[in-house]
């Protein structure tokens, strides 16, 4: 079994209050009513043979639903999260309407051991966080992003 790994895209903005980032509140029955830790880096998993980098790209347009912006990419590396997974993040400066994302779907049993299926949204909204907001809402592994953003801005680059 080969281990899981996810790649995303974290689009940043600089205001006059400081950083803000773009971070998609997970979608599905488990998230609806949790706020703290329920938010992540838009991003998906793929297979040892796609570029982790090409995988970034096709996941922030199939969970977003608009194509990845231009921008030059920042490699924040990468995090291991508690259930295991692998999550390797770019950052790129740009700017993007939340209202017009049109997020992608899944599907699971729901309710659970029903035999019935229903379709829910990878993401159920989109918000732009300042970095301290983001931090108390983003998945905790996730948070080491943020500070490498704000290193990597603070640095002068």
């Amino acid at each position: 079994m080969t281990a899981r790994r996810s790649a995303g895209l974290l689009l940043f903005r600089r205001t006059a209050t400081g950083l803000e980032v773009l971070l998609g509140h997970m979608g599905g029955p488990y998230f609806t009513k949790k706020d703290a830790g329920a938010w992540t880096v838009p991003k998906g998993e793929y297979e040892c043979d796609e570029p982790a980098w090409d995988a970034a790209r096709r996941e922030f347009r199939e969970e977003l639903g608009l194509a990845p912006p231009d921008g030059e990419p920042i490699a924040l590396g990468e995090v291991r999260q508690s259930g295991g997974k692998t999550v390797t993040v770019w950052a790129v400066e740009a700017d993007l309407d939340p209202a017009a994302v049109e997020p992608g779907v899944f599907t699971m049993e729901w309710p659970p051991r029903s035999g019935r299926t229903a379709e829910f949204p990878e993401l159920d909204r989109v918000a732009w966080h300042g970095l301290e907001q983001a931090r108390a809402v983003i998945v905790t592994t996730q948070a080491a992003f943020l500070d490498r953003l704000a290193e990597h801005s603070s640095s002068g680059a």
